[in-house]
């Protein structure tokens, strides 16, 4: 109960300082619906010559990328500002400040600033979502509805764990940079289906598979998306693949967090 009071606090500090700048806010509001419908005319464009991208359908796909974009726009309003401003911290000194107040440092390092701009975009999401399902006029049930936000859940899990472990390096570089770029990569391989990337060759093994293979049994990006969106499709593939998404995204949690309080014990105080 004391940590929910306290990221209530954080959002409403961040709906302050949002609104001390206006401009600034409906800029980026702007930005994210020309993205958005971007996007979205994009496909229907790509659509309108085919019937079917390998299993997918328009509407199919269009509650694929809207999964996609509530993912997304999750990591970045809650976990992006903090994890790129972590450095920041580390060369000011704020960092120590944070270490010595009575919450959990890692709560308090990822979650004390946050991006209300993005909030537009999981609005967006959830109307491009609803407006997709309509159109399948596919019976959901409330279960699947249930594991759909289950699914959710596990895949920002999945990403702030790599972004909360890449951004620690910051603790020994000093800068990191890199962090933007790292996330714009991993989030193109996240924009398409699992399936985009079989192989058309039977009889050998194409840099496509190899692909998918990796971002689905090493470092499981191609499922934490694909699978909350077949959930929610009711055409879930194997159920081995959900076992390896939750088991990888453990994994990773874990390890996130243990690498957070390794980094902290090399942590050194404003002065390193």
């Amino acid at each position: 109960m004391f940590y929910l009071r306290l990221l209530s606090q954080f959002i409403r500090n961040a709906l302050i300082r949002e609104m001390m700048f206006p401009a600034n806010f409906l800029i980026q509001v702007v930005t994210r619906l020309f993205w958005f419908a971007a996007r979205v005319a994009l496909f229907r464009l790509i659509y309108s010559e085919v019937q079917q991208i390998r299993e997918w359908s328009r509407d199919e796909y269009f509650t694929f990328m809207a999964t996609g974009m509530l993912i997304n726009s999750i990591v970045e309003a809650f976990f992006m500002p903090n994890c790129a401003a972590f450095c920041e911290q580390i060369r000011t000194g704020r960092l120590d400040f944070a270490l010595t107040r009575p919450v959990d440092a890692q709560f308090l390092v990822s979650l004390q600033r946050l991006n209300p701009a993005m909030f537009t975009q999981v609005l967006l999401a959830a109307a491009l979502l609803i407006m997709s399902l309509s159109e399948i006029n596919r019976p959901i049930s409330p279960y699947a509805v249930i594991l759909y936000l289950f699914y959710i859940g596990v895949a920002v899990t999945f990403f702030y764990s790599l972004m909360i472990a890449t951004a620690c390096t910051s603790i020994w570089f000093g800068r990191n940079q890199g962090l933007y770029d790292f996330w714009f990569y991993i989030t193109i391989f996240a924009q398409y289906p699992r399936s985009i990337y079989d192989g058309t060759d039977a009889g050998r093994f194409e840099s496509g598979e190899a692909l998918q293979f990796a971002f689905s049994w090493v470092l499981p990006i191609l499922l934490v998306v694909t699978i909350p969106a077949q959930t929610i499709l009711s055409t879930a593939g194997h159920p081995a693949f959900a076992l390896a998404m939750l088991a990888s995204t453990t994994a990773c949690f874990v390890l996130s967090r243990m690498v957070f309080n390794w980094s902290l014990s090399h942590y050194r105080g404003a002065s390193s």
